[in-house]
């Protein structure tokens, strides 16, 4: 359960994490021990040092800030593990089910390829942890830890002990600030020295900065936690609306492979795990008691593994606002696309549509028209290319869409940004069997390079 484990991320950003760690102690015994120092050691800095029961409180808000940053770093933030054969059965089997039952409306469990788990729904792979993270929220810098479902309460209470203490301390230095200030007429020598005010000055530029900072990330955790959502599924949110507002003039359609067959009917998702504030912040803490929430040595939720597949991490109840269960995240077009993108004359095409949807149109017509074009252009191109794509051609690992600029949020974010493994999130999207729908070209490729 404990350790420093950040899994298999480039030596670089893993070196970098562990530079954090140390930083971030080096700035709490700055701030909390420097300034008791400061103040005792400087007796004409005005009200002087801390009274008995101000050094009480302070150290014991600094003791707590400690523990829980101890524990948002160490606290393991979860894993699946891989005892569910049946939720990932074999194309054989999809085939036999299909001819006797009925289609199921409730989505297929998806799989992860590069954990070779179970990815149950709000689960992401992260990138730097080298598996599949419950619930999982960002991959934080600064604690070289994802912030998951098991790390979240741990998280939330150092939050909540640092800026406590940044606004204890905010206010004994600014006490001195304005004794200072009011004794500016008075010559200099009576006052303290250089060096106390210098070092005055640092101290109270670095705990303003560390309190704007760490008060933003505060808000937005708090935020999170009332609205049951993630930073991922806050971005999740603005990608699908900004893709039901993109395509709203153009009937709700996209075309994820330049042809009519392949239309995917866009649905309107409402959010599903908003179940109300007080149970969005019991879900997320594990436990309905408020006087647990922010006790610092209290636990939090675990992934359970009593029944296979079921219980805590495994199942997230929703709110009934959409039609089924299981419809979010919601259809990712961009992603959709680019991971149709299965043999070498189909990269070409997918680059001659985005140079095409970098232009802009006045109407719905204008845009159909040149969808039109495409496909003509589409099929052209098959029936041309054939020969060439029986040649070898050096497959890329990552895929085609690997490294291109994918949709990103009002603030210049994309899932890569959150520590989300992009291209084990688009495999685990993926349904269709990977021969599907794929040229005989292609295929034919596929074997040479197999034997």
């Amino acid at each position: 359960m404990r350790g420093l484990k950040t899994g298999p991320s480039s030596s670089s950003s893993s070196g970098l994490q562990r530079l954090m760690i140390p930083g971030v102690c080096l700035l709490i015994t700055f701030l909390g021990y420097g300034s008791q120092l400061l103040f005792y050691t400087s007796p004409d800095l005005a009200p002087g040092p801390l009274t008995s029961r101000q050094t009480k409180i302070f150290n014991l808000l600094i003791l707590c800030l400690w523990w829980t940053y101890y524990e948002a770093v160490t606290v393991d933030p979860g894993r699946y593990y891989s005892f569910l054969p049946s939720t990932h059965p074999s194309p054989d089997d999809q085939n036999s089910n299909n001819s006797t039952t009925l289609p199921s409306k409730s989505p297929p469990p998806r799989w992860c390829k590069k954990c070779n788990t179970p990815k149950p729904p709000r689960s992401h792979h992260c990138r730097h942890c080298g598996r599949c993270i419950p619930k999982m929220d960002h991959h934080c810098p600064w604690t070289a830890n994802c912030v998951s479902m098991q790390t979240f309460p741990y998280f939330l209470r150092f939050l909540f002990y640092t800026n406590l203490s940044l606004w204890t301390l905010a206010y004994f230095l600014g006490q001195r600030l304005a004794s200072i200030w009011a004794d500016r007429h008075l010559p200099a020598y009576l006052g303290p020295t250089l060096p106390h005010l210098v070092l005055l000055t640092i101290m109270a530029l670095t705990c303003l900065g560390a309190m704007a900072a760490l008060g933003i990330l505060l808000f937005t955790t708090v935020r999170g936690w009332v609205l049951n959502c993630t930073m991922i599924e806050d971005w999740e949110v603005e990608r699908h609306e900004a893709v039901l507002s993109r395509h709203a003039d153009d009937s709700d359609y996209w075309g994820l492979d330049g042809g009519a067959d392949d239309r995917v009917k866009f649905e309107a998702v409402e959010f599903p795990y908003d179940l109300g504030f007080f149970q969005n912040m019991a879900q997320a803490m594990g436990t309905h008691n408020v006087l647990l929430w922010f006790f610092p040595f209290a636990g939090g939720p675990v992934v359970s593994t009593a029944v296979p597949g079921k219980g805590t991490g495994w199942e997230w109840e929703e709110n009934g606002f959409n039609a089924r269960t299981g419809m979010w995240p919601p259809l990712d077009p961009e992603k959709a696309r680019r991971g149709n993108v299965g043999w070498p004359g189909a990269a070409e095409r997918v680059r001659m549509e985005e140079e095409e949807e970098q232009g802009s149109y006045e109407t719905a017509e204008e845009r159909k028209a040149a969808f039109a074009e495409r496909q003509e252009a589409d099929l052209r191109r098959r029936r041309t290319q054939l020969v060439a794509e029986l040649e070898e051609v050096e497959e890329d690992e990552d895929g085609d869409w690997v490294g291109k600029p994918l949709w990103t949020n009002g603030e210049g974010d994309r899932l890569w940004d959150y520590g989300v493994d992009e291209e084990a999130d688009m495999d685990a999207d993926q349904d269709e069997d990977e021969d599907e729908d794929v040229p005989i070209a292609e295929l034919i490729r596929r074997r040479k390079k197999e034997a």
